[in-house]
């Protein structure tokens, strides 16, 4: 048995959901009730105990659109890269760091990733990965590393017609692959999609074979419309919005995801709606990238569509693409209310829903019952935190680094900032090694 006491508890509960002087007592792999401090020390005197020394006690953060392959572009410079717009970043930086991704480069970026998530609270991860260098095993290397990191994870291969038949056949093969080595684990730590890159590097014939291959009640993780250039091709192409192209196709439903939807119309948020189709959007990268911001309130507020927060590879900080969500809408709608209430409700609550339509075991609440997957922050409030502003705390107060501790599935992942059980030296060294390989090869 253990304990996680002595601070305010978010319990994201509909009901009792702050605490004050909380605590949550954890048997094994799921969390057994929630209380108060006292109650729950009294109740169980001999339980390990964690002392959150006043700070904030919520559930795991679940991020529902990475690209752990992502992780060896910080600080790359690559020659001749000068990009104009979003198609020079996917073909000048993007399409040529995957190509030379190789399965050591991988396992080496998904315990850098994985490490970086744990640091900064995220006890789920959904990941969509490409790495043309070495298709075959990669997924079994990213699942590895996350073996080993003891973190939460749901993954995918990007198939793509970009590099030609073969290879997108080989990454439809790698996907299929880990779709049925997820379905023989009993553990609920690891589950898979389906990867899609982009419409507009997806014929027909892709589709229609990736269709046939896919195996019966897998979702796809696909992006929708990120940039102009992927909206332009769909109708010169097929003369119809990749919405409907998609639906056309049967890659939407309540198990897929659809990742940044930035330039679609109503019509093609009436289709996400009917099919319940998931979305997600990623603020700081739709800003790094400069595409456009997303109609994610309207979607949310007036499609009534299921969609959460994402990184995208930019950062493995959540909370900090909480501030962003925050203020993009804000900015670009000239609305200071924009986004109040709806960017929360997207992290903390959307995304434990659309992630526990693939875990079974229920996410991100501090509820009997429900994953032991517990984060403690470090932050002493200079204000009073109630039940009706704990919110406000976290967005102007709290960011990634002040998580002190972190517990996924029952187990201590991070005790006082020191990662339990892990070599960080290690996986560091072993990660400045393999980037200095990977950058040689780019630009070689």
């Amino acid at each position: 048995m253990l304990l996680i006491g002595n601070g305010n508890l978010i319990t994201r509960q509909q009901e009792n959901d702050f605490i004050k002087d909380g605590c949550v007592a954890i048997d094994g792999k799921l969390i057994k009730e929630v209380g108060t401090t006292t109650a729950l020390k009294a109740k169980y005197p001999a339980a390990e105990f964690i002392d959150a020394k006043g700070g904030l006690i919520m559930p795991g953060l679940v991020n529902m659109h990475n690209h752990i392959y992502s992780t060896f572009a910080r600080g790359l410079s690559i020659n001749g890269y000068h990009p104009k717009n979003f198609m020079d970043i996917l073909v000048g930086q993007w399409f040529r760091l995957d190509r030379e991704l190789d399965n050591a480069a991988t396992y080496a970026s998904g315990k850098v990733a994985y490490l970086d998530s744990i640091k900064n609270g995220v006890t789920t991860m959904f990941d969509h990965h490409a790495s043309y260098g070495e298709i075959g095993g990669s997924l079994g290397e990213l699942s590895r590393a996350a073996d080993e990191l003891g973190v939460r994870t749901c993954l995918c291969y990007e198939v793509s017609d970009r590099n030609g038949e073969a290879q997108m056949k080989a990454a439809v093969a790698e996907n299929i692959d880990f779709i049925n080595a997820a379905k023989q684990r009993d553990d609920d730590m690891q589950h898979a999609m389906m990867g899609l890159h982009a419409a507009f590097t997806l014929s027909d014939d892709t589709l229609a074979y990736v269709k046939a291959q896919t195996p019966t009640g897998t979702g796809y993780h696909i992006h929708i419309a990120e940039g102009m250039a992927d909206v332009q091709d769909s109708l010169a192409k097929y003369n119809k919005p990749i919405v409907n192209r998609l639906f056309d196709w049967g890659i939407l439903g309540k198990q897929t995801m659809a990742g940044h939807c930035i330039h679609i119309g109503p019509h093609e948020m009436e289709i996400l709606r009917d099919t319940d189709t998931m979305v997600v959007t990623n603020p700081e990268s739709n800003m790094g990238n400069a595409v456009g911001c997303p109609a994610a309130l309207k979607m949310f507020n007036d499609y009534h569509i299921l969609i959460g927060l994402g990184t995208d590879g930019y950062t493995n900080d959540l909370l900090e693409s909480y501030k962003f969500g925050n203020l993009i809408h804000k900015h670009h709608l000239a609305d200071p209310n924009a986004g109040w209430t709806e960017i929360p409700a997207m992290l903390f609550n959307n995304n434990p829903q659309m992630a526990n339509r693939l875990f079974k075991t229920k996410l991100g609440v501090l509820d009997a019952g429900a994953a032991a997957d517990v984060i403690v922050v470090d932050y002493q409030a200079p204000t009073p935190i109630t039940a009706d502003n704990y919110n406000s705390h976290i967005l102007f107060g709290v960011n990634g680094r002040m998580v002190n501790d972190t517990i996924i599935n029952g187990q201590v992942r991070m005790r006082n900032r020191e990662v339990v059980g892990v070599d960080e030296a290690k996986i560091w060294a072993d990660a400045q090694e393999q980037a200095q390989h990977l950058w040689q090869r780019i630009n070689g």
